[in-house]
């Protein structure tokens, strides 16, 4: 039986807008396929194992302060796991802190762990709404999730976007980015959750942790999901 282990860090101060549902997903979409699953939750003074898989999620700038602070202490293990082949999901403020840093209006730096190059600034408008994303490297090549943020990311070198918005405002709101990606590590502003509503990526994130294809499932009822938030007006 095929094993996978996924680390959920700092579910207690980084879990906002549905964001657990994205580790229930990858959870389920093992357990049908009959992939033997464990889900360890890594919480604040933590040491962190070897994981397949890392998530983290979203939160309000008082607790991205704390974890910004504590994901120092793990910053070079961290990268070697990025480096040795490793999947990682950052949602929101998770996916800020994954880059160099997140600069508030007012108060210090946050520094992320430049798993992603890229970088983070807070911005005047919030951008609350529907999503839609055109990728390039998953099928179906669509991506569709709610983002609330004001923080501006952009992506630098080898860092690319993960896809394209054609509904909503994406990383800045600007040159129509949404999301990240470097290696196996991925970052998206997309709440709601975002893996239910994309199992086409939930499995694409399977597949190369495990290194191998995946048995399709009747996905009907999430591609459903999926297809009716398409273009769903902003």
């Amino acid at each position: 039986m095929k094993k996978l282990k996924i680390g959920h860090l700092y579910p207690k101060l980084l879990n906002i807008y549905g964001d657990g549902g994205n580790i229930l997903t990858l959870q389920r979409r093992c357990e049908w396929r009959g992939i033997d699953v464990s889900v360890d939750e890594i919480d604040v003074g933590d040491d962190i194992s070897e994981h397949d898989i890392y998530f983290i999620g979203g939160g309000q700038d008082l607790q991205q302060i704390e974890v910004s602070k504590e994901l120092q202490r793990h910053k070079d293990f961290l990268t070697g796991e990025r480096d040795r082949g490793c999947v990682f999901l950052g949602i929101c403020g998770g996916y800020q802190l994954m880059g160099h840093y997140y600069q508030p209006h007012e108060g210090d730096r946050l520094e992320g762990i430049s798993l992603l190059d890229a970088y983070t600034v807070a911005g005047n408008k919030r951008f609350i709404g529907n999503v839609t994303a055109k990728t390039e490297f998953v099928e179906p090549k669509t991506l569709v999730g709610f983002e609330n943020h004001s923080g501006l990311t952009y992506l630098q070198g080898e860092t690319k976007p993960l896809g394209t918005v054609s509904v909503g405002n994406g990383n800045n709101g600007m040159d129509k980015s949404e999301g990240a990606r470097f290696k196996n590590v991925f970052g998206t502003y997309l709440h709601g959750s975002f893996l239910p509503k994309n199992p086409h990526f939930a499995d694409y994130m399977l597949e190369l942790a495990l290194g191998e294809k995946l048995t399709p499932l009747d996905d009907t009822i999430e591609n459903c999901a999926h297809k009716a938030l398409i273009n769903k007006p902003y």
